[in-house]
């Protein structure tokens, strides 16, 4: 019988070809030379999730008003440690354009964060309490601080009014510059959204450098070209790190990175990396040319504004598609299972 087999009761079947695979790469099959061309005879399986809806929920943060508060905070936060560092070394037509930077993107801030919530209320509200665990409520608190002080610097320099108040709101300001500057990457890393959340190691260095970089670009842009020295130096120094942090981000956030190069986010991810690049060659020219120096300040602002806005709607583009969520914790789930770890999830 090389045809058929004898079954049960007699009757004869036909014996399943040679060449018959019980399933795709995994078919249990006799090894030997004859094997290698088999071809699997199921497709490989792609991942779909139920009605192609989202795993999660998308947030209800819009744009403009999300990611121009999210760069508004930077600038304002290196603007106020910029404008104490010029106040220190006598270089007052810097300081009082970092000043007002600073008051007046805390105040622009500010207005695009409320005009998200919807009311002004929704933002008291989060002053009733502080968690220090909640990136929300202590970035609202430091808002609530910096506002304040960054006015009050730049009043005093600009009226002349309470010098002695004036400083000490300066040196307040640039205490708070810093964590005003970054605390919304720890804020948006903090959620599930997978283009965020899979670059939390590296986004407050992203947003640090991407602050830097638009101070310094105000400050080239507005402020006397004979004080720009520490501009120039910052803009070309902030530029490259602000190109080197985003490239190590997108390298290590594993599948997640591909939202940067699909559909809005590409283009503003693309525009970002020309901006700072040409503006890092032209803060390094601006020293022998004032109109290098203004060209500079205005690619260096456009640079940052653009990383921000393309991290943001990276980030909505991989919460809208599932594939972001459930196949990189699949691939963990069998790293951890090839490892002899515990299959879970947390």
């Amino acid at each position: 019988m090389s045809e058929t087999e004898l079954a049960k009761g007699g009757q004869e079947y036909p014996r399943p070809g040679r060449e018959a695979l019980v399933g795709a790469h995994t078919g249990r099959r006799e090894p030997g030379p004859e094997r290698r061309g088999e071809q699997p005879m199921v497709p490989e399986a792609e991942f779909r999730s139920y009605y192609g809806k989202p795993i999660i929920n998308k947030p209800v943060w819009q744009s403009p008003d999300i990611p121009g508060y999210l760069f508004l905070g930077g600038l304002a936060g290196a603007s106020s440690v910029m404008a104490a560092g010029a106040q220190l070394t006598g270089r007052r037509g810097l300081a009082r354009v970092a000043k007002v930077g600073a008051a007046a993107s805390a105040g622009l801030s500010g207005v695009a964060l409320v005009h998200d919530l919807g009311r002004p209320g929704r933002f008291l509200n989060m002053l009733r309490t502080f968690k220090p665990t909640s990136p929300m409520s202590v970035g609202s608190w430091i808002l609530a601080s910096f506002g304040p002080a960054a006015m009050a610097a730049a009043a005093s320099d600009l009226t002349g009014i309470a010098p002695g108040l004036g400083a000490v709101a300066t040196a307040g300001a640039a205490v708070l510059g810093p964590p005003l500057a970054t605390y919304t990457a720890a804020l948006i890393a903090n959620t599930a959204v997978p283009a965020w959340h899979d670059a939390h190691r590296e986004m407050p260095f992203v947003f640090a450098s991407s602050a830097v970089t638009s101070a310094a670009g105000l400050a080239l842009l507005a402020a006397p070209a004979s004080e720009c020295g520490p501009a120039r130096l910052l803009g070309s120094v902030g530029g490259a790190a602000e190109l080197a942090t985003g490239r190590l981000m997108e390298h290590r956030m594993g599948m997640a990175a591909e939202a940067f190069s699909e559909g809005k986010a590409a283009s503003l991810h693309k525009g970002a990396q020309v901006s700072l690049a040409a503006g890092v060659l032209a803060s390094l020219a601006a020293r022998r040319s004032r109109i290098a120096g203004r060209v500079a300040g205005i690619l260096l602002l456009a640079g940052s504004a653009l990383t921000r806005f393309a991290i943001f709607e990276a980030g909505m583009a991989s919460a809208r598609d599932p594939r972001y969520t459930v196949v990189p914790q699949r691939r963990r789930l069998q790293e951890r299972a090839g490892n002899g770890g515990p299959n879970r999830t947390g």
